[in-house]
C-alpha cells in the first residue's frame, strides 16, 4: 500500500485529553450537521489496484492527543463518540489540534476511500468544519459498531505506528503486510525498495503498547529521509556530546528486525512474523505486523 506520509515533530497519542465546556456553543444547525454519521464522500478516490494514495496532510500523532482506546468501544461516527471524545476533538487549543490529527489518521487507516468522518468545532467564534476521508479500509465496518476484535485493533495499531514520525516535511512510504488492505503491486515494489522496519502492538487494549524494529540495511536511508521511528531518533547530549537514541513516544524499539522477526515474504518483502515482546519471550510471535518501505 503506497502512502504519502509527511513527517512531524509529535508523538503517538496515549492519554485521553478531557476538556471543560467549550466557550461558545455551535448553533443548532451546525450541531445537527456535525452529528450526521459517516456517509459517502464526494470525489472519492477510486483505484483498481493496491496503490491507494493517502488522504492525510500530516503525519503527527501526538503524546497528548485523543486516546485511541476512547474510540474503540463505540461506532466510528460523530454520534457514536463519547462526550469526552467530542470535547477533545472540539477543543480549540493545542490539545484539540492533536486530537483531530489522531482522528484523521484513525479514519484514514480504518475506512474506505468512499467513506468520511465530518464534524465542526468553534475556534474563538469561527466555526471550523472538518472532513476526514478513509483510505486503507482496515475496519470499514467500524461505523456500525465497536472495534472490539483484537485482530483488527492490532492491524489498526500497526498502521498508526508506522505513520508516526519525528519531523514535519513530506516523505512517501509503502506499507505492506499479509492482508489485502496492505497489498502491493509490482510498480510499487520497484519504486519502494528500501525496507525500513516493522511496527506492531495494540493501542486499543487496556494496557496499550507499540513496538518497532529496524532493518539494518535501511537505517542510513531512513535517517537521510528523517524517518526515525523504527531505528530511533538520534540526538546529542548537550553535557557530554555523546549521541543518544530516542524512541518516538510510546513506540518501544526492540532492535534489529533481522533478530526479532522471521520470514520475509517473497510476495512483497514484508516480515511475516516478529517476536511479540522480545524482553519477555524468545518464542511468542505475532503475524499482525506492518512493514514499511522507502524509496531508494
Amino acid at each position: 500500500m503506497f502512502l504519502c506520509c509527511p513527517r512531524a515533530v509529535a508523538l503517538l497519542a496515549i492519554p485521553l485529553v478531557t476538556t471543560a465546556c467549550i466557550g461558545a456553543e455551535l448553533d443548532a444547525e451546525l450541531d445537527e450537521e456535525a452529528a450526521e454519521p459517516i456517509g459517502e464522500a464526494e470525489g472519492a478516490i477510486v483505484s483498481s489496484n493496491s496503490m491507494l494514495p493517502n488522504a492525510m496532510s500530516k503525519n503527527a500523532l501526538s503524546s497528548s492527543a485523543l486516546n485511541p482506546a476512547a474510540l474503540s468501544p463505540n461506532p466510528l461516527t460523530w454520534a457514536g463518540l463519547s462526550a469526552n471524545a467530542r470535547a477533545a476533538l472540539q477543543n480549540p487549543g493545542s490539545n484539540g489540534a492533536l486530537s483531530r490529527e489522531l482522528l484523521r489518521y484513525v479514519v484514514s487507516c480504518a475506512l474506505r476511500p468512499n467513506q468520511s468522518f465530518s464534524f465542526s468545532w468553534n475556534d474563538g467564534g469561527t466555526v471550523r468544519s472538518e472532513t476526514y476521508r478513509g483510505d486503507l479500509a482496515i475496519a470499514d465496518w467500524w461505523v456500525y459498531g465497536p472495534l472490539a476484535d483484537p485482530f483488527y485493533q492490532r492491524w489498526m495499531s500497526g498502521c498508526l505506528a508506522s505513520r508516526t514520525n519525528w519531523y514535519g516535511v513530506s516523505v512517501l512510504i509503502s506499507l505492506r503486510s499479509s492482508q489485502p488492505f496492505m497489498s502491493s503491486g509490482t510498480t510499487e515494489r520497484n519504486s519502494y525498495t528500501v525496507r525500513e522496519g516493522a511496527f506492531w502492538g495494540n493501542l486499543f487494549s487496556s494496557t496499550p503498547y507499540l513496538r518497532a524494529c529496524y532493518s539494518p540495511a535501511g537505517v542510513a536511508r531512513a535517517r537521510t529521509l528523517q524517518r526515525d521511528c523504527a531505528a530511533g531518533h538520534l540526538d546529542v547530549n548537550p553535557g557530554t556530546g555523546a549521541s543518544t537514541t530516542q524512541a518516538c513516544g510510546p513506540i518501544a524499539i526492540v532492535g534489529s528486525c533481522d533478530t526479532v522477526c522471521s520470514g520475509v515474504s517473497n510476495n512483497g518483502g514484508f516480515y511475516s512474523q516478529c517476536l511479540e515482546n522480545p524482553a519477555i519471550s524468545s518464542t511468542v510471535r505475532t503475524d499482525q505486523v506492518v512493514t514499511s518501505f522507502l524509496p531508494p
